[in-house]
């Protein structure tokens, strides 16, 4: 992968460059960027000849956490266009395959030392969050990256305090809110919102530990009632494997003594039916000791 300016700068001519062309020995990937090969270009390979083509330029949005995330991730589509940042007033078109943005804030966001350059990971994932589908979509880009580590909440909130206009910015810094209280996944920022804190119910821990025997953890733990929520964002819950740990934290409870009553909630619980989960939450609660009442939200029937 090399571009025209690159080959100039080492004194290779416009001549010598048509005759390679010529022979295939490049070839063209896009406008003044060439590969040296005739077969599809790799992922890696387009990211670069993106950046090359609107130098100086750095991977932007799911471009830059695509790079990020590195090879054998199945969570991108390597399909879509390569996006790239460049400095505002800059006059870059879009290429088949390529799309440009513009920034005032380019030297701020740049990470020029990696490979292929892209912006902060922290922007990045704030500009993915607040164009996708639904809040529920945005949510889950907050959660994944903190999820696989590639940031903090903590970072993400000062990144988005430096930020001007951005789509979904309320959303984003409540969302950022939610996270920094243990909301690790859409559906627990769900229940923590719509379940637990809407109906005033008691806050419970997140991401308690489970047991004395292994990293196992408990979504939401009201440790005073000995009551555990546990909490399934996926459409089914039939997987072997996953019905296999679910006994196990059972099992664990009895094991080591733990005398928490478990309640399991999924998608239609939480997001579905939240009002009358919350009720039913409620009195388990009292039951065990709780001397409150569930107040009405406004979508209560």
């Amino acid at each position: 992968m090399v571009s025209r300016r690159q080959l100039l700068g080492l004194g290779v001519g416009d001549p010598c460059m048509r005759t390679w062309l010529r022979r295939k020995e490049l070839c063209s990937l896009l406008p003044g960027v060439y590969v040296d090969h005739t077969g599809p270009p790799s992922w890696r390979q387009r990211a670069w000849g993106a950046v090359l083509y609107a130098a100086p330029a750095v991977l932007q949005g799911p471009s830059a956490l695509r790079a990020e995330s590195g090879p054998g991730r199945r969570d991108h589509d390597d399909a879509g266009p390569v996006q790239v940042l460049v400095g505002a007033g800059r006059t870059v078109r879009d290429q088949p395959g390529v799309r440009v943005h513009r920034t005032r804030r380019l030297e701020e966001v740049a990470r020029w030392h990696v490979s292929p350059p892209r912006c902060r990971v922290e922007d990045a994932v704030l500009d993915v969050a607040s164009v996708a589908r639904d809040d529920f979509a945005a949510y889950a880009v907050l959660a994944r990256a903190v999820g696989a580590r590639l940031t903090t909440p903590l970072r993400l909130q000062r990144a988005i305090v430096a930020r001007g206009r951005i789509p979904r910015r309320a959303f984003l810094v409540a969302a950022l809110d939610d996270l920094v209280e243990g909301a690790c996944s859409v559906i627990e920022r769900a229940y923590l919102r719509d379940v637990e804190r809407a109906h005033g119910l008691p806050r419970g821990d997140r991401q308690v530990r489970g047991s004395s025997r292994g990293p196992v953890f408990r979504d939401v733990h009201h440790r005073r009632f000995g009551v555990t929520v546990e909490l399934d964002g996926r459409a089914d819950h039939t997987d072997v494997e996953d019905r296999d740990t679910d006994l196990d934290r059972d099992l664990d409870a009895v094991a080591y003594g733990e005398t928490a009553v478990t309640l399991r909630l999924g998608w239609g619980q939480t997001v579905g039916r939240p009002c009358r989960t919350a009720v039913r939450v409620a009195r388990v609660l009292q039951a065990r000791g709780w001397d409150g009442e569930p107040v009405r939200c406004p979508d209560c029937p």
